[in-house]
């Protein structure tokens, strides 16, 4: 249900940064708005009839500061200052905005992680020569701190529990292929190996979804970058569907539905297709083996979004005459009735091969185990792809 920043150029060139962060239980956003050169941090309170509120300080923000939504409202901002990543928490304050500094970081790289699950809790990834640093950046007792180390460079991040402390991370070692690997908080960071779709093959997590499972995978395993669909402890190969497989256009899923308990191929899934006409919707379900291609609102903060358990999909969106909306569109089992949004394209593919055998493995209670997700048996051609 997360919405990663993505930047974006608006027609008018008024907003530099259109990106924008949504918490985990989709109350609160944040983004730096305003102009290219008065950029300031935005929260934005999500529901029926959403509303922004502006935080800004003393002096315009720069385009590589990040900022990330906590769930009691207030706004975590990450900044450049003197070769060191300073943090700090933004609330309202009267006709103001209050500052809390958190700390600082010294490091030569340093990104935010997705909003943790507790809603609470903020983390960063840093990136060194020969281990990537995971830091607790808020919510911790004493500032900023190291939470675990882990081999290789990392990117990525995927939350896989609600508790906050299983990370997915797309890891590469010593110059070999990226591997998506299980890093356990609790433990100061040990990795368990969770996509080895081939020896050679890069296998990174996009999503993935804690109500059922459902994970979204992007490979070269099939010989080129694609996009496939596993779930998370299961025993069945990752698939790859032929209509996600778009000619001359780039697509990156952004949000799953929740809600599908063990129900992975019911989830819909909503992806950003950019292409040299722009930045268009795309929503999908494993079961369906349709992508249907709709024109995004106007404004859309393209590649944000969350669905609701209801099959409900959300989209923020600003414009000059409306600087903070949502857009909703119903997705009944796989039939689209648009509420704001028109001029729907329904590209289909083959009819999909019969599964290999194999159960779902879940754990008992609170624990699961995090298997890796097998594909030597799953077809990686695209007349035997399915849905």
């Amino acid at each position: 249900m997360t919405a990663c920043a993505i930047e974006t150029a608006a027609e008018d060139g008024a907003v530099g940064r259109t990106g924008i962060t949504i918490t985990a239980d989709g109350a609160y956003a944040a983004r730096l708005a305003g102009g290219r050169d008065a950029l300031f941090p935005e929260r934005w309170t999500l529901g029926p009839e959403p509303y922004a509120v502006p935080l800004p300080l003393d002096q315009p923000e720069e385009r590589e500061t990040e900022v990330l939504p906590l769930a009691d409202g207030r706004v975590l901002i990450r900044r450049r200052v003197a070769g060191l990543h300073a943090l700090s928490l933004l609330y309202p304050t009267g006709p103001g905005t209050g500052e809390l500094p958190l700390g600082a970081v010294e490091s030569a790289e340093l990104r935010l992680l997705p909003p943790a699950p507790d809603g609470r809790s903020a983390y960063a990834l840093a990136p060194g020569a020969q281990s990537t640093a995971v830091w607790l950046v808020a919510g911790g007792a004493f500032g900023p701190e190291v939470v675990a180390e882990v081999p290789g460079h990392c990117s990525g991040g995927v939350w896989l529990d609600r508790a906050g402390q299983i990370l997915a991370l797309d890891r590469q070692l010593g110059g070999g292929p990226v591997k998506a690997v299980a890093v356990d908080l609790g433990r100061g960071g040990e990795a368990t190996p969770l996509l080895q779709i081939t020896d050679d093959s890069d296998d990174r997590l996009l999503l993935a979804d804690l109500d059922s499972g459902l994970l979204l995978i992007r490979s070269n395993a099939p010989g080129h970058d694609r996009l496939g669909w596993g779930v998370l402890g299961s025993l069945r190969p990752v698939r790859f569907p032929e209509c996600l497989r778009l000619a001359d256009c780039a697509v990156t899923p952004f949000a799953v539905q929740p809600g599908q308990v063990l129900m992975p191929e019911s989830c819909a899934v909503a992806l950003r297709i950019d292409g040299a006409a722009g930045s268009w919707l795309g929503v999908w379900r494993p079961s369906g083996r349709q992508l249907h291609q709709l024109a995004a609102p106007d404004g859309w903060l393209a590649g944000a979004g969350l669905w609701s358990r209801e099959g409900v999909l959300q989209l923020p969106y600003a414009t000059r005459a409306v600087p903070c909306g949502v857009a909703r569109i119903d997705g009944p089992a796989d039939s689209l009735v648009p509420d704001v949004i028109t001029d729907a394209k329904v590209i289909t593919e083959p009819a999909p091969s019969k599964w290999p055998g194999g159960e779902a493995c879940w754990g008992t209670g609170t624990h699961v185990v995090y298997k890796p997700v097998p594909l030597q048996q799953a077809p990686l051609t695209g007349g035997g792809a399915t849905g």
